[in-house]
């Protein structure tokens, strides 16, 4: 049975005291947030169902919500995600080269993830960092001003950091 830990519950608590009683269903950004942290990176339809049930809120209105935003993820991810705005701005200043170039540098498409788990790309629209184009969002910082030099940093420096941490 898919449940929060006690830490994430009382976070939950926290988010619905932010809003008005009867005006649960506004928690639940946050709360998808929360639970695609504490359930492995992505909302499967169990855990999609379980924040539904915490809310009381129906199971459809949660997939309609996490299915809209890019910053959800429906399937497994790897443990960075590059996540490369490829609108207008950001298509000018050469995202697509910055998109073909990650995809033959990491052998993968589009909404694949790297064998060996490390890495996810994803296309998103735009990210609001227009000025720095091209750029993706890793985690919650963004890498700005994409070549492929730079790309080759951020891959070893992921690798690192992995390597570091495992």
């Amino acid at each position: 049975m898919i449940q929060f830990s006690e830490k994430s519950l009382n976070e939950v608590q926290k988010i619905f005291a932010r809003y008005p009683e009867g005006k649960q269903k506004s928690a639940l950004l946050p709360v998808l947030h929360l639970a695609q942290e504490e359930f492995g990176g992505w909302l499967d339809v169990p855990v999609m169902d379980y924040v539904a049930e915490l809310l009381g809120i129906t199971p459809i209105e949660v997939y309609e919500v996490a299915t809209f935003y890019s910053m959800y993820n429906m399937k497994p991810v790897g443990k960075f995600v590059f996540e490369v705005c490829q609108t207008g701005p950001c298509m000018l200043r050469g995202s697509d080269d910055i998109i073909n170039y990650i995809k033959s540098k990491l052998g993968i498409s589009v909404g694949e993830t790297t064998p060996d788990g490390l890495f996810t790309l994803k296309v998103v629209e735009c990210l609001g960092a227009c000025g720095y184009a091209p750029m993706m969002q890793l985690g919650k910082h963004f890498r700005e001003h994409l070549t492929p030099e730079k790309v080759d940093s951020i891959i070893e420096e992921c690798r690192s950091f992995s390597a570091i941490n495992n």
